[in-house]
């Protein structure tokens, strides 16, 4: 039986200001990802998020970012070292081990934010920077990655398990980046239409681009952003339509 993990970014409010509904969300995903205070959240977020995993069965990961808040760490930042992109992702794994602790629970995966997984995915030098650090602070961490680039290859050299993603709700184009947000239709806001699509991503193993070129991909993950009107919708829709395709939905094991 196909298997595929169901993931979904959350803990992404601050403060008295909160994102998404992240304990609907919980009871759909298998996989939670979660902010680490510099594009968003805080501790007591990032603890209460933590337990409310721990409690549903989610497996805990950190989500870590540039840190930009008021850009949502959707912002291209340059000028940062390979030593410090290291640090900034280390910093943040460990925050979340801590905040995840009091409640007895574990972070198992790491899976970077934004504009930094998206940089990464391109660019060999900050990728093999997050590896490192990865590896640094935990190397049983398994890191979250889009298939086939510069993240993937440094995951691999660094000797990490690597976990490869699709995404459910944003579009691909031809050389299989995602889709820049500020081009209109890069996010898919209609569940019906990102289920069909992820039962087929999954079954055949590859997804169409915007412009219709056929992309190969093995995904070991599906994200469902949290950060959009239709989340929960989207999440119950793609589940729902795995299970009834006769794909199993669980954390990678």
């Amino acid at each position: 039986m196909p298997t595929i993990d169901l993931n979904c970014d959350m803990g992404e409010g601050y403060g008295a200001w909160a994102m998404g509904d992240d304990r609907a969300m919980l009871d759909i995903v298998t996989s939670a990802n979660i902010a680490c205070g510099f594009h968003a959240g805080d501790p007591t977020i990032m603890a209460d998020t933590a337990a409310l995993a721990g409690e549903k069965g989610v497996r805990i990961g950190a989500h870590p970012g540039f840190e930009d808040r008021s850009g949502f760490g959707r912002r291209i930042i340059r000028g940062m070292s390979a030593t410090e992109a290291e640090r900034l992702v280390a910093y943040q794994i460990g925050a979340l081990q801590a905040c995840a602790a009091l409640s007895g629970q574990r972070v198992t995966h790491v899976k970077p934010h934004g504009a930094l997984y998206n940089m990464a995915a391109v660019e060999p030098e900050l990728a093999g920077a997050i590896a490192r650090a990865v590896r640094a602070v935990d190397p049983s961490l398994l890191l979250v990655v889009p298939p086939l680039s510069a993240m993937d290859r440094a995951g691999d050299a660094a000797g990490l398990r690597v976990v490869r993603e699709a995404f459910a709700d944003r579009t691909y184009e031809d050389d299989g980046t995602l889709t820049p947000r500020s081009l209109a239709g890069s996010v898919i806001h209609d569940p019906g239409i990102a289920a069909a699509r992820v039962v087929r991503m999954v079954l055949d193993g590859a997804v169409e681009s915007r412009h219709g070129t056929r992309l190969p991909i093995v995904a070991d993950t599906v994200c469902v952003h949290g950060d959009t009107p239709s989340a929960v919708a989207m999440a119950a829709a793609v589940r729902t339509a795995l299970e009834a395709a006769g794909i199993m939905v669980r954390a990678p094991v």
